[in-house]
Protein backbone atom coordinates (compact mmCIF):
# COMPACT_ATOMS: atom_id res chain seq x y z
CA UNK A 1 0.00 0.00 0.00
CA UNK A 2 1.29 3.67 -0.96
CA UNK A 3 2.05 5.93 1.90
CA UNK A 4 -0.75 7.97 3.41
CA UNK A 5 -1.83 11.36 1.63
CA UNK A 6 -1.18 14.70 3.00
CA UNK A 7 -4.00 16.59 2.71
CA UNK A 8 -5.43 20.42 4.23
CA UNK A 9 -8.84 21.61 4.39
CA UNK A 10 -10.09 25.03 3.58
CA UNK A 11 -13.40 26.24 5.45
CA UNK A 12 -15.39 29.62 4.65
CA UNK A 13 -16.91 31.72 7.36
CA UNK A 14 -19.60 33.90 7.24
CA UNK A 15 -19.31 37.47 9.66
CA UNK A 16 -22.89 37.86 11.26
CA UNK A 17 -24.14 40.57 13.77
CA UNK A 18 -25.05 38.33 16.93
CA UNK A 19 -28.07 40.58 17.94
CA UNK A 20 -29.26 39.68 14.21
CA UNK A 21 -28.31 37.15 12.58
CA UNK A 22 -27.12 39.14 9.52
CA UNK A 23 -24.14 39.20 7.82
CA UNK A 24 -22.16 42.27 7.74
CA UNK A 25 -21.94 43.80 4.89
CA UNK A 26 -18.69 45.81 5.23
CA UNK A 27 -16.72 44.75 8.39
CA UNK A 28 -13.99 47.21 9.78
CA UNK A 29 -10.56 46.80 9.17
CA UNK A 30 -10.22 46.35 12.84
CA UNK A 31 -12.71 43.40 12.07
CA UNK A 32 -11.12 41.80 10.11
CA UNK A 33 -7.31 42.33 11.48
CA UNK A 34 -8.75 40.63 14.73
CA UNK A 35 -9.21 37.50 12.17
CA UNK A 36 -6.04 37.74 10.48
CA UNK A 37 -4.05 38.19 13.75
CA UNK A 38 -5.89 34.86 14.77
CA UNK A 39 -5.66 32.82 11.81
CA UNK A 40 -1.78 34.35 10.42
CA UNK A 41 -0.35 32.80 7.37
CA UNK A 42 -4.00 30.60 7.46
CA UNK A 43 -5.98 33.59 6.89
CA UNK A 44 -7.65 34.09 3.09
CA UNK A 45 -10.30 36.95 2.51
CA UNK A 46 -13.09 35.67 0.56
CA UNK A 47 -15.55 37.07 -2.41
CA UNK A 48 -17.31 39.75 -0.16
CA UNK A 49 -16.23 41.82 2.23
CA UNK A 50 -17.76 39.91 5.48
CA UNK A 51 -16.65 36.24 4.10
CA UNK A 52 -13.16 34.63 5.49
CA UNK A 53 -11.73 31.60 4.77
CA UNK A 54 -9.47 29.23 6.79
CA UNK A 55 -6.81 27.76 4.58
CA UNK A 56 -5.02 25.06 7.16
CA UNK A 57 -1.37 23.60 6.59
CA UNK A 58 -1.13 20.12 5.53
CA UNK A 59 -2.06 17.15 7.81
CA UNK A 60 -1.50 13.84 8.13
CA UNK A 61 -4.20 12.79 10.15
CA UNK A 62 -7.73 13.68 11.34
CA UNK A 63 -6.63 14.52 15.07
CA UNK A 64 -4.11 17.16 13.66
CA UNK A 65 -6.76 18.41 11.63
CA UNK A 66 -9.43 18.59 14.15
CA UNK A 67 -6.73 20.65 16.96
CA UNK A 68 -6.04 23.06 14.29
CA UNK A 69 -9.26 23.42 12.65
CA UNK A 70 -11.44 23.56 16.31
CA UNK A 71 -8.69 26.11 17.58
CA UNK A 72 -8.77 28.82 14.29
CA UNK A 73 -12.81 28.65 15.27
CA UNK A 74 -12.64 28.76 19.18
CA UNK A 75 -10.06 31.40 19.08
CA UNK A 76 -11.81 33.36 15.83
CA UNK A 77 -15.69 33.30 17.82
CA UNK A 78 -13.84 34.58 21.09
CA UNK A 79 -12.29 37.56 19.03
CA UNK A 80 -15.10 38.32 17.37
CA UNK A 81 -17.65 37.74 20.29
CA UNK A 82 -15.87 41.07 21.52
CA UNK A 83 -16.86 43.12 18.37
CA UNK A 84 -20.66 41.99 18.60
CA UNK A 85 -19.56 39.28 15.83
CA UNK A 86 -20.20 35.22 15.04
CA UNK A 87 -19.15 33.26 12.54
CA UNK A 88 -21.38 31.11 10.38
CA UNK A 89 -20.66 28.17 8.38
CA UNK A 90 -23.22 26.64 6.18
CA UNK A 91 -23.32 26.50 2.62
CA UNK A 92 -26.00 29.68 2.59
CA UNK A 93 -26.99 32.24 5.04
CA UNK A 94 -30.80 31.22 5.66
CA UNK A 95 -31.39 35.07 5.58
CA UNK A 96 -29.63 35.56 2.77
CA UNK A 97 -29.23 39.30 2.20
CA UNK A 98 -26.91 39.40 -0.81
CA UNK A 99 -28.27 42.29 -2.24
CA UNK A 100 -26.52 44.40 0.75
CA UNK A 101 -23.26 42.26 0.23
CA UNK A 102 -19.95 44.26 -0.67
CA UNK A 103 -17.33 42.74 -3.13
CA UNK A 104 -13.70 42.45 -1.25
CA UNK A 105 -11.59 45.02 -2.33
CA UNK A 106 -8.92 42.73 -4.03
CA UNK A 107 -7.93 42.67 -8.09
CA UNK A 108 -8.96 39.36 -8.51
CA UNK A 109 -12.22 39.42 -7.17
CA UNK A 110 -13.08 42.81 -8.65
CA UNK A 111 -12.18 41.04 -12.26
CA UNK A 112 -14.78 38.24 -11.01
CA UNK A 113 -17.39 40.70 -9.99
CA UNK A 114 -16.71 42.53 -13.33
CA UNK A 115 -16.63 39.55 -15.65
CA UNK A 116 -19.96 37.94 -14.06
CA UNK A 117 -22.05 40.32 -12.66
CA UNK A 118 -24.96 39.09 -10.81
CA UNK A 119 -24.17 35.48 -10.95
CA UNK A 120 -21.13 36.48 -8.65
CA UNK A 121 -23.23 39.00 -6.32
CA UNK A 122 -25.78 36.47 -6.12
CA UNK A 123 -23.03 33.30 -4.62
CA UNK A 124 -23.05 34.28 -0.88
CA UNK A 125 -22.36 30.97 -0.17
CA UNK A 126 -19.71 28.74 1.71
CA UNK A 127 -17.46 25.32 0.58
CA UNK A 128 -15.54 23.23 2.35
CA UNK A 129 -12.85 22.52 0.42
CA UNK A 130 -10.27 19.56 0.55
CA UNK A 131 -6.94 19.03 -0.80
CA UNK A 132 -4.90 15.41 -1.08
CA UNK A 133 -1.78 14.97 -2.49
CA UNK A 134 -1.11 13.03 -5.55
CA UNK A 135 2.48 11.54 -5.90
CA UNK A 136 4.48 12.27 -9.12
CA UNK A 137 3.94 9.62 -11.90
CA UNK A 138 -0.14 9.59 -11.26
CA UNK A 139 -2.27 11.43 -13.88
CA UNK A 140 -4.82 13.55 -11.53
CA UNK A 141 -7.42 13.71 -14.34
CA UNK A 142 -7.77 10.02 -15.12
CA UNK A 143 -7.58 9.80 -10.80
CA UNK A 144 -10.91 12.68 -10.55
CA UNK A 145 -12.79 10.22 -13.42
CA UNK A 146 -12.36 7.44 -10.55
CA UNK A 147 -13.58 9.57 -7.82
CA UNK A 148 -16.57 11.38 -9.97
CA UNK A 149 -19.12 8.84 -9.55
CA UNK A 150 -19.10 8.95 -5.31
CA UNK A 151 -18.63 12.56 -4.77
CA UNK A 152 -22.94 13.09 -4.92
CA UNK A 153 -22.21 11.02 -1.57
CA UNK A 154 -20.02 13.42 -0.26
CA UNK A 155 -22.76 16.10 -1.07
CA UNK A 156 -25.61 14.36 0.56
CA UNK A 157 -23.15 14.29 3.68
CA UNK A 158 -22.19 17.73 4.06
CA UNK A 159 -25.63 19.08 2.75
CA UNK A 160 -26.52 22.56 4.67
CA UNK A 161 -27.96 24.87 2.33
CA UNK A 162 -31.95 24.54 2.56
CA UNK A 163 -32.70 28.04 2.79
CA UNK A 164 -32.07 31.14 0.36
CA UNK A 165 -32.90 34.62 1.13
CA UNK A 166 -35.08 33.07 4.02
CA UNK A 167 -37.15 30.73 2.54
CA UNK A 168 -36.95 26.95 2.31
CA UNK A 169 -35.71 25.98 -1.56
CA UNK A 170 -36.83 22.51 -1.90
CA UNK A 171 -32.80 21.84 -1.82
CA UNK A 172 -30.73 20.28 0.54
CA UNK A 173 -28.12 21.92 -1.31
CA UNK A 174 -29.18 24.83 -2.85
CA UNK A 175 -26.06 26.23 -2.98
CA UNK A 176 -25.08 23.83 -5.39
CA UNK A 177 -28.19 24.82 -7.55
CA UNK A 178 -26.82 28.53 -7.06
CA UNK A 179 -23.08 27.55 -8.36
CA UNK A 180 -25.18 26.24 -11.74
CA UNK A 181 -25.31 29.67 -12.58
CA UNK A 182 -21.44 29.73 -13.05
CA UNK A 183 -19.19 28.41 -16.27
CA UNK A 184 -16.96 25.89 -15.43
CA UNK A 185 -18.64 24.51 -12.55
CA UNK A 186 -20.52 21.84 -11.57
CA UNK A 187 -19.01 18.08 -12.38
CA UNK A 188 -16.09 18.16 -14.41
CA UNK A 189 -15.88 17.63 -18.25
CA UNK A 190 -15.19 14.15 -19.71
CA UNK A 191 -11.66 14.51 -20.54
CA UNK A 192 -9.43 11.41 -20.96
CA UNK A 193 -6.53 12.18 -19.44
CA UNK A 194 -3.94 15.54 -17.73
CA UNK A 195 -3.10 16.14 -22.23
CA UNK A 196 -6.59 16.47 -22.45
CA UNK A 197 -7.58 18.93 -19.64
CA UNK A 198 -4.13 20.98 -20.95
CA UNK A 199 -6.40 21.00 -24.45
CA UNK A 200 -9.89 22.07 -22.53
CA UNK A 201 -7.64 25.04 -20.83
CA UNK A 202 -5.63 26.12 -23.93
CA UNK A 203 -9.08 26.39 -26.11
CA UNK A 204 -10.98 28.24 -23.45
CA UNK A 205 -7.86 30.84 -23.12
CA UNK A 206 -7.18 31.14 -26.29
CA UNK A 207 -11.25 31.84 -27.05
CA UNK A 208 -11.54 34.60 -24.89
CA UNK A 209 -13.77 31.54 -22.73
CA UNK A 210 -11.61 32.04 -19.69
CA UNK A 211 -8.95 34.72 -18.70
CA UNK A 212 -5.29 33.92 -17.93
CA UNK A 213 -4.56 33.32 -14.19
CA UNK A 214 -7.98 32.14 -13.77
CA UNK A 215 -9.32 28.47 -13.39
CA UNK A 216 -12.21 25.71 -13.62
CA UNK A 217 -14.22 25.89 -10.51
CA UNK A 218 -15.46 22.25 -11.09
CA UNK A 219 -16.60 20.09 -7.77
CA UNK A 220 -13.62 18.53 -8.23
CA UNK A 221 -10.33 19.46 -10.15
CA UNK A 222 -6.53 19.37 -10.20
CA UNK A 223 -4.88 22.05 -8.11
CA UNK A 224 -2.95 24.26 -10.14
CA UNK A 225 -0.56 25.69 -7.03
CA UNK A 226 -0.06 22.34 -5.45
CA UNK A 227 0.40 18.51 -6.23
CA UNK A 228 -3.32 17.68 -5.10
CA UNK A 229 -6.96 16.72 -6.51
CA UNK A 230 -9.05 19.46 -4.58
CA UNK A 231 -12.73 18.12 -3.64
CA UNK A 232 -14.76 21.16 -3.76
CA UNK A 233 -18.46 19.94 -3.99
CA UNK A 234 -19.26 19.96 -0.52
CA UNK A 235 -21.23 22.27 1.61
CA UNK A 236 -19.59 24.46 4.55
CA UNK A 237 -19.85 21.98 7.72
CA UNK A 238 -21.11 24.22 10.76
CA UNK A 239 -20.33 20.52 12.85
CA UNK A 240 -16.68 20.02 12.69
CA UNK A 241 -17.44 16.32 12.54
CA UNK A 242 -18.93 16.61 9.72
CA UNK A 243 -15.85 18.67 7.78
CA UNK A 244 -13.31 16.00 9.26
CA UNK A 245 -15.84 12.98 8.21
CA UNK A 246 -15.90 14.67 4.41
CA UNK A 247 -12.48 14.98 4.65
CA UNK A 248 -11.19 11.73 5.54
CA UNK A 249 -13.40 9.89 3.46
CA UNK A 250 -12.07 12.05 0.40
CA UNK A 251 -8.45 11.20 1.08
CA UNK A 252 -9.45 7.71 1.53
CA UNK A 253 -11.19 7.19 -2.26
CA UNK A 254 -8.07 8.98 -3.14
CA UNK A 255 -5.74 6.52 -1.69
CA UNK A 256 -7.51 3.81 -2.21
CA UNK A 257 -7.59 4.75 -6.39
CA UNK A 258 -3.81 5.47 -6.12
CA UNK A 259 -3.08 2.38 -4.47
CA UNK A 260 -4.33 0.61 -7.68
CA UNK A 261 -2.66 1.89 -11.06
CA UNK A 262 -3.95 1.46 -14.20
CA UNK A 263 -2.25 2.76 -17.12
CA UNK A 264 -5.76 4.30 -18.55
CA UNK A 265 -8.61 4.95 -17.18
CA UNK A 266 -11.41 6.00 -18.70
CA UNK A 267 -14.85 7.61 -17.86
CA UNK A 268 -17.69 6.45 -19.77
CA UNK A 269 -20.58 8.14 -21.23
CA UNK A 270 -22.73 5.83 -19.05
CA UNK A 271 -20.93 7.16 -15.75
CA UNK A 272 -20.74 10.51 -16.30
CA UNK A 273 -25.04 10.80 -16.84
CA UNK A 274 -25.17 8.44 -13.94
CA UNK A 275 -22.75 10.74 -11.95
CA UNK A 276 -24.79 13.71 -13.34
CA UNK A 277 -28.13 12.34 -12.31
CA UNK A 278 -26.81 11.38 -8.56
CA UNK A 279 -25.45 14.64 -8.32
CA UNK A 280 -28.75 16.14 -8.61
CA UNK A 281 -30.56 13.73 -6.39
CA UNK A 282 -28.09 14.70 -3.86
CA UNK A 283 -28.56 18.35 -3.93
CA UNK A 284 -33.08 18.32 -4.32
CA UNK A 285 -33.12 14.98 -1.72
CA UNK A 286 -29.74 14.96 0.42
CA UNK A 287 -29.82 11.42 2.18
CA UNK A 288 -33.44 11.06 1.65
CA UNK A 289 -32.67 10.38 -2.27
CA UNK A 290 -32.67 7.27 -4.09
CA UNK A 291 -29.71 6.76 -5.91
CA UNK A 292 -27.85 5.08 -9.04
CA UNK A 293 -25.69 2.07 -8.80
CA UNK A 294 -23.16 2.39 -11.42
CA UNK A 295 -22.32 -1.47 -11.76
CA UNK A 296 -26.23 -2.42 -12.29
CA UNK A 297 -27.73 0.57 -12.38
CA UNK A 298 -30.68 -0.31 -9.38
CA UNK A 299 -31.26 2.66 -6.89
CA UNK A 300 -30.82 2.15 -3.21
CA UNK A 301 -31.01 4.37 -0.40
CA UNK A 302 -28.18 7.12 0.97
CA UNK A 303 -27.45 4.18 3.67
CA UNK A 304 -27.00 1.44 1.29
CA UNK A 305 -24.77 3.73 -0.99
CA UNK A 306 -22.61 4.11 2.01
CA UNK A 307 -22.35 0.62 2.75
CA UNK A 308 -21.51 -0.25 -0.58
CA UNK A 309 -18.31 3.18 0.08
CA UNK A 310 -17.24 1.05 3.34
CA UNK A 311 -17.14 -2.43 1.70
CA UNK A 312 -14.72 -0.61 -1.28
CA UNK A 313 -12.97 1.59 0.35
CA UNK A 314 -12.36 -0.13 3.47
CA UNK A 315 -8.39 -0.96 2.47
CA UNK A 316 -7.57 2.92 2.34
CA UNK A 317 -10.03 4.35 4.52
CA UNK A 318 -8.80 2.29 8.17
CA UNK A 319 -7.49 2.61 11.72
CA UNK A 320 -8.61 5.57 13.70
CA UNK A 321 -9.42 7.71 10.74
CA UNK A 322 -11.46 5.50 9.17
CA UNK A 323 -13.01 4.24 11.46
CA UNK A 324 -13.93 8.07 12.58
CA UNK A 325 -15.22 8.79 9.12
CA UNK A 326 -17.35 6.18 8.46
CA UNK A 327 -18.83 6.35 11.92
CA UNK A 328 -20.04 9.79 11.46
CA UNK A 329 -21.24 9.10 7.75
CA UNK A 330 -23.28 6.38 9.29
CA UNK A 331 -24.76 8.98 12.05
CA UNK A 332 -25.48 11.74 9.34
CA UNK A 333 -27.15 9.37 7.11
CA UNK A 334 -29.54 8.09 10.00
CA UNK A 335 -29.97 10.98 12.17
CA UNK A 336 -29.28 14.16 8.86
CA UNK A 337 -27.21 16.92 7.93
CA UNK A 338 -27.13 20.45 8.74
CA UNK A 339 -29.75 20.70 6.08
CA UNK A 340 -31.55 18.30 7.78
CA UNK A 341 -31.38 19.96 11.38
CA UNK A 342 -32.12 23.75 10.16
CA UNK A 343 -35.14 22.43 8.68
CA UNK A 344 -35.82 21.27 11.64
CA UNK A 345 -35.19 24.29 13.63
CA UNK A 346 -36.79 26.65 11.22
CA UNK A 347 -40.61 26.48 12.74
CA UNK A 348 -38.70 28.67 15.60
CA UNK A 349 -37.60 31.21 13.00
CA UNK A 350 -34.84 31.87 10.73
CA UNK A 351 -33.04 33.81 13.69
CA UNK A 352 -33.66 30.74 15.68
CA UNK A 353 -31.41 28.73 12.34
CA UNK A 354 -28.89 31.38 12.80
CA UNK A 355 -28.18 30.65 15.88
CA UNK A 356 -27.89 27.29 16.04
CA UNK A 357 -25.37 27.50 13.46
CA UNK A 358 -23.43 29.71 15.28
CA UNK A 359 -24.04 27.25 17.95
CA UNK A 360 -22.16 25.09 15.98
CA UNK A 361 -19.38 26.46 15.44
CA UNK A 362 -18.52 27.53 18.92
CA UNK A 363 -19.31 23.79 19.83
CA UNK A 364 -16.42 22.46 18.24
Amino acid sequence: MNSPCGFGIEEEYLLVELASGRMLAAPSAAQIDLCRQVLGAHFAQEMFKGQIEVASPVFSSLAQAREFLAGSRTQLAQVLAEEGIGLLSAGSHPMGGWRKQQPADDEHFRQVFDDYQQVARRSLLCGLHVHVGVPPGHDRIQLINQLLPWLPLLLLLSASSPFWEGQPTGYMSYRQVACGEWPHMGLPERLNDWQAFERYLALLRRTGSLRAGFDCWWAIRPSRRFPTVELRIADACPNLEDALCIAGLFRGMVEHYLAQPRSTVHLSREAHWIAQENYWRAMRHGRHGQFICLEDEGQGSAGQWLARAQALFADAVQGVDGDRSFARAQVIVAQGSSADRQLAMAQQGMLAVVRELLQEVRSC
